[in-house]
């Protein structure tokens, strides 16, 4: 049995569930710590560790990394939720980029996670989070838990939370009505597009659903009409974008697949996807749009996560956020699985990130900070290019 599942049945008996932040493990209660798998998005991202490879081809890269054995890359310490729980955990790399977990072979990548993932319950941790690509790779984390004695989690029941309402309040600062507004959902068919969609839908005038494949979008269009809902499937991005006020970019490109002719003056566009669905051009060449980072979250406490992975000290990714606020509550068992996110378990998520003092960390875009001053900035521009 599990230990997730064992603190389920005696949260159900003796209603002892997820109390200050311990888990139930081998019939007694300890401190919850956690872990969380990160991977190289690109070969640049293996070059900053091993300088010599910036002279390879990719091909040699990549064909390297499969000999590159999982491991920990740092222990993380200082997380303190104001009820008093606290935890520690380690991120553990796996050494396969963006393209290579998404286009190879989906059993070796999967096998590659499960290590990392048995490093993790070696180390202590009682859930594991699957970052960036490791979160789709074959059936999106079910194997992966199937094969572990830990809890598992993608973490995208918190990005879903904090990139919606990182939108909506960048909307409504930029002086838009949301109610008023159409969105856009890039990757409307994966697991964070899909539930994204159902609950910004009822929030704007009109919802545009773009995938790849026409059949899996037009379904969930007729979905979200049959409940009262204006929402149309379109594959083509251009056309899907062509009047969105609110973009959620959510696909599993490898590259950017949002470039600056293709967006209206005064968009918001609420990038969740890594590697960026935006080109950089876009921040460069569009000063009438707003780009977002889906999910910069502050974590509570002195958070040090012993590794740079490019945001500024104390705050995370949401979905990196959602491992340690399930650490935090106790809660150490599978959560945001599959491609089928419910609301209620987003809900839930948002509830106890509050409860436990997690928040968004305003607004950043490539890597900077993006100020008021620079909002109104894209609200002028975007008036100017409204004007006759």
């Amino acid at each position: 049995m599990r230990p997730g599942q064992l603190t389920a049945i005696l949260a159900q008996v003796v209603g002892l569930i997820h109390i200050g932040g311990y888990c139930c493990y081998q019939g007694t209660f300890h401190l919850s710590k956690f872990a969380f798998i990160i991977h190289p998005l690109d070969i640049s991202d293996v070059a900053r560790k091993y300088k010599f490879t910036t002279v390879l081809p990719k091909a040699v890269v990549e064909w390297m990394l499969h000999y590159i054995p999982v491991k920990t890359v740092s222990h993380i310490t200082g997380i303190q939720s104001p009820t008093g729980a606290h935890t520690e955990g380690w991120f553990i790399g796996c050494p396969l980029t963006a393209d290579q977990l998404k286009n190879g072979d989906p059993d070796k990548c999967t096998r590659k996670i499960i290590q990392a993932g048995r490093i993790a319950e070696e180390l202590g941790a009682d859930i594991v989070g699957l970052g960036a690509f490791t979160s789709i790779v074959g059936d999106a984390g079910h194997t992966v838990a199937r094969e572990l004695n830990i809890g598992v989690t993608t973490g995208n029941s918190y990005t879903v939370a904090t990139a919606l309402e990182g939108a909506l309040t960048a909307v409504r600062m930029l002086g838009r009505d949301p109610a008023h507004c159409t969105a856009t959902i890039l990757g409307a068919t994966g697991s964070v597009g899909r539930v994204a969609a159902k609950m910004l839908s009822p929030q704007v005038a009109r919802t545009v659903l773009n995938a790849r494949s026409a059949g899996p979008v037009e379904e969930l269009a007729a979905q979200l009409g049959a409940d009262g809902n204006d929402a149309h499937a379109e594959t083509d991005i251009d056309a899907a974008l062509r009047e969105a006020d609110i973009v959620i970019a959510v696909t599993s490109a490898v590259e950017a697949v949002v470039h600056p002719a293709m967006l209206k003056a005064g968009a918001v566009v609420c990038d969740v996807a890594r590697p960026r669905d935006v080109s950089r051009r876009v921040a460069q060449q569009r000063q009438d749009v707003l780009v977002i980072e889906g999910g910069a979250v502050r974590v509570p406490g002195q958070v040090d996560f012993g590794f740079n992975f490019g945001f500024p000290p104390g705050e995370s990714y949401a979905c990196m956020a959602e491992t340690m606020i399930l650490a935090l509550e106790g809660k150490c068992e599978d959560y945001s699985l599959g491609r089928d996110i419910h609301i209620e378990q987003v809900q839930e998520i948002a509830q106890l990130a509050d409860k436990h003092g997690f928040e968004l960390a305003g607004f950043r875009s490539f890597e900077r900070k993006v100020t008021e001053e620079g909002i109104a900035r894209v609200r002028e521009a975007a008036q100017a290019a409204d004007r006759p």
